[in-house]
């Protein structure tokens, strides 16, 4: 309180203060008029356009395709409809197009890097071949369908804990590394690729399949990463035709898988960015000065 010179007594003007204790004449939770007058209501909100959104689930869609063809040669390789020297021929096209899409689409490989990948691609082959008859009877005790439950069951972590935005590898000029979810479900692909490969007749069989499952999992999400990173209207067309060729393929492997494979790919193109829209009509933030303070500089510099 303060008084005046003609006696009469005056409540100081309430001010805002971070810290302070209390001010005299007011209770510690007092909060004046002018408290709300900073109050902003969706300051941060991004309004987002449909196409947009949809164009930006092509990614996930892709990559659905992506696991839904692995799931198409495992499915023919095991019903013997394709031979162990077509899939490796299978694996050497595959091997092929990836190094050219990847010279083709990338301007920071050189030589000392491409040498890099050939050794480390040779050590890896060499490993599968070495490894093939441990995995033909890793699971000779454990029944078809625990197999055919866990392979299922790891092949949906696996889509869970994809990094959709990135790859499963440090592209080439990268400075960070996959992230630790990107690394369990590239793991989860593997395990997948082993109980697969290990109900099948033969050690080439095995080989075969191995060589081929890790070629997709571990170099497919690089490949489409460099080719979205080089052109997005290539990503694109590449995208289209890579859902109707698997479309095709589901079509004559299952009816059944192919009307989920379908519907799974309408609910994530068209639904969920339509979802998403939606919801962003309910959003409400408020932001005033109740808000904590935020460092506009760089703490460690």
């Amino acid at each position: 309180m303060e008084t005046d010179s003609n006696g009469f007594t005056h409540r100081q003007k309430w001010r805002k203060v971070a810290y302070g204790g209390m001010q005299p004449g007011y209770d510690d939770n007092y909060t004046g008029e002018s408290f709300l007058e900073d109050m902003v209501m969706n300051a941060n909100v991004v309004k987002r356009d449909l196409l947009k959104i949809m164009l930006d689930s092509v990614s996930i869609s892709q990559y659905l395709c992506i696991v839904a063809l692995v799931v198409t040669i495992w499915t023919n390789t095991l019903s013997m409809a394709i031979n162990e020297t077509s899939l490796l021929k299978l694996d050497v096209v595959l091997l092929a197009l990836g190094f050219s899409v990847l010279l083709l689409t990338t301007n920071q490989l050189s030589l000392d890097l491409i040498y890099k990948y050939i050794l480390n691609i040779s050590f890896f082959i060499s490993g599968l071949y070495i490894l093939a008859p441990v995995y033909h009877t890793l699971t000779r005790s454990i029944s078809s369908d625990s197999i055919w439950v866990l392979t299922v069951s790891l092949l949906l972590v696996h889509l869970f804990l994809h990094d959709y935005s990135g790859c499963t590898i440090r592209p080439p000029g990268a400075l960070n590394n996959p992230k630790l979810s990107s690394n369990i479900s590239l793991n989860a692909s593997i395990v997948a690729s082993v109980l697969v490969a290990s109900r099948l007749p033969s050690r080439l069989h095995v080989f075969a399949i191995m060589f081929f499952s890790l070629q997709i999992f571990l170099f497919a999400p690089l490949i489409t990463f460099c080719i979205k990173k080089y052109s997005f209207r290539l990503h694109l067309c590449f995208s289209f035709a890579l859902m109707g060729m698997t479309l095709s393929l589901t079509y004559q492997l299952h009816h059944m898988f192919f009307i989920l494979l379908l519907a799974l790919l309408v609910f994530v193109s068209i639904v969920c960015p339509y979802w998403l829209l939606r919801v962003q009509e309910y959003k409400f933030e408020i932001n005033g000065p109740w808000d904590e303070a935020k460092l506009c500089f760089d703490i460690t510099d």
